[in-house]
């Protein structure tokens, strides 16, 4: 396996990226040392590995294959959520599968991405999620749209969800609707102070931890 890249820099994001494919691990890993924007301080194998040795090298992004070997990508996530609380985790696959897309993001994953990738998507990625974004390839985030547009009928609330307030419910359909928060701020006339205070509860509420979870819980009702 190819070393990780010389120390970073401060500004630098910290990385990690859980691979099989032996060839584009390590040429992504290559690509990483020249990045300006990430330093990759792990790369994986398989979840076995990433369950020991993450805890350690503490990424502040993973990226998560979801067709591993032995122990699956979201059955790897779920067990390095509790390991890694703050850790934000984006999958990768060459499916686009609409159950795996929200079994990981209930998993905890904040985006999914569909192979191929280049280092520079992953970069850019890496920089959208840590900013409070939830990257997705287009042919996912058609997935997430068209599973929001199923019925009303067939959406129903669940339990927890009814709790939230009316001003909540507004933000998250508009969360939903994919508005960044200062977009959200600006259509219900409301400070970015009060949308985060908004947001917070919401996902308290939900049990989620992005994004991306309350979505997809959204979504799964």
């Amino acid at each position: 396996m190819a070393p990780t890249s010389s120390a970073p820099s401060s500004s630098k994001i910290r990385i990690a990226l859980v691979e099989d494919q032996t060839s584009l691990r390590e040429s992504l890993q290559e690509a990483f040392s020249h990045s300006t924007i990430v330093h990759c301080v792990a790369a994986c194998a398989n979840g076995e590995q990433a369950l020991a040795r993450l805890p350690v090298a503490a990424p502040q992004v993973v990226f998560m294959d979801v067709n591993l070997p032995g122990m699956d990508g979201v059955s790897c996530v779920r067990a390095l959520t509790k390991l890694l609380p703050e850790a934000l985790f984006v999958m990768l696959t060459v499916y686009d599968n609409t159950e795996a897309v929200f079994n990981s993001l209930q998993a905890g994953a904040c985006g999914y991405l569909q192979k191929p990738v280049k280092a520079r998507d992953l970069a850019a990625a890496a920089r959208e999620v840590v900013a409070g974004g939830s990257p997705m390839s287009a042919k996912i985030a058609r997935l997430v749209v068209q599973a929001f547009r199923k019925p009303a009928a067939m959406k129903t609330p669940c339990k927890v969800e009814s709790e939230l307030t009316s001003r909540e419910h507004e933000v998250l359909d508009l969360l939903t609707a994919g508005f960044l928060y200062k977009q959200i701020g600006d259509s219900l006339q409301v400070s970015d102070h009060t949308v985060h205070f908004h947001i917070r509860n919401i996902y308290r509420k939900l049990q989620v931890r992005s994004r991306a979870q309350a979505v997809a819980k959204v979504m799964k009702r």
